[in-house]
């Protein structure tokens, strides 16, 4: 049987997510490329297309159904109320859409939401969320850390085998495409090169509310989250190691059969053998994730959880919420 063909626009298409997204979506059997934006490069090829980046006010919104946005926040909100206005799909790569009221944005992103009437949006983590993606009018794609974090802490959560009052610790790591193609004094190579550093320290960082927001609705009895972000001195991959403590009750010595019965049926997500650790090179440029298991002692594990933060971080899960969304097999492109 003959699938629905989309058409489909991407929206910032030359950041480092929107390429990804782009380079995905050309693998696509049922999805046609329309137009591809960009501020910066309008005119220029669109690598793996056949069509030419636009400016964003020229994009075509009345011959698309789904549009991807790999937009800053603040501007991605209002661009998804455009679409909207044209009876067009919406997979938002942006934190816009991410957190469910209009306070809690005020609160990590210090202004007023652009457009409150959206939320909340379904959140896109297809492994916790998939019923809530499928046949919806828009999806907000989780961030990078986000999606890193709460699939190394999922099942834990769900299962209610943590200690309530305990905090849990998450020392994170990131390449630093993470931080976005725009220079930034930060990110250039001679700061980043032989250099390994902390930052959003402090509860600071803005996914801190975001995983906390979803860790609640797994658990509602979660712990305080102590999440430290760093900047890895690599062009992409991310790494969240995760520290627990284990409720009365059981011992780390069951995590690891856990884990493999919750993603055993997981296409995108690969527990791997006791006794492995997972490492960047599990995960770059594929669109999985990968988790090692380490018990410490018998109440206290540490968990690896490894993705590559442009593809299962961004670009590969926004498509992975597109399939759900348009009732494709949920792993077309992206194998």
């Amino acid at each position: 049987m003959q699938q629905q063909r989309v058409r489909v626009g991407v929206y910032g298409a030359s950041g480092y997510a929107g390429q990804d997204a782009v380079e995905i979506l050309s693998q696509h059997p049922c999805v046609d490329l329309v137009f591809a934006t960009s501020g910066t490069y309008a005119g220029d090829a669109v690598p793996f297309t056949n069509v030419r980046y636009i400016k964003p006010d020229d994009a075509p919104l009345e011959s698309v159904d789904a549009v991807f946005l790999a937009l800053p926040h603040g501007v991605s909100a209002q661009t998804a109320k455009k679409a909207e206005a044209h009876g067009v799909r919406v997979i938002d790569l942006s934190a816009d859409l991410r957190l469910d009221t209009p306070e809690l944005y005020q609160k990590w992103y210090n202004h007023p939401h652009p457009h409150p009437e959206l939320l909340p949006t379904p959140y896109g983590l297809p492994e916790l969320n998939r019923d809530a993606l499928r046949g919806v009018e828009r999806i907000a794609a989780p961030g990078c850390y986000p999606t890193t974090t709460l699939l190394g802490i999922y099942p834990l959560l769900r299962e209610n085998w943590l200690v309530n009052d305990r905090p849990i610790i998450v020392d994170a790591k990131s390449g630093v495409s993470g931080a976005g193609r725009e220079p930034k004094p930060n990110t250039h190579f001679v700061e980043v090169y032989g250099n390994f550093s902390p930052y959003g320290v402090g509860r600071a960082h803005r996914h801190v509310g975001e995983i906390e927001q979803e860790m609640q609705k797994i658990n509602p009895n979660a712990g305080l989250l102590i999440f430290t972000p760093h900047l890895l001195p690599v062009d992409r991959g991310l790494m969240a190691s995760i520290y627990v403590e284990l409720a009365p009750g059981h011992t780390s010595a069951e995590v690891q059969a856990l884990y493999e019965q919750t993603y055993a049926n997981e296409p995108l997500v690969n527990v791997l053998p006791k006794g492995q650790l997972a490492t960047l090179k599990h995960v770059v440029k594929t669109n999985k994730a990968a988790i090692s298991i380490t018990p410490n002692t018998d109440r206290y594990v540490h968990i690896t959880s490894v993705t590559d933060n442009l593809r299962k971080g961004a670009a590969g899960q926004a498509v992975q919420c597109f399939n759900l969304m348009y009732g494709y097999d949920e792993t077309t492109a992206l194998l």
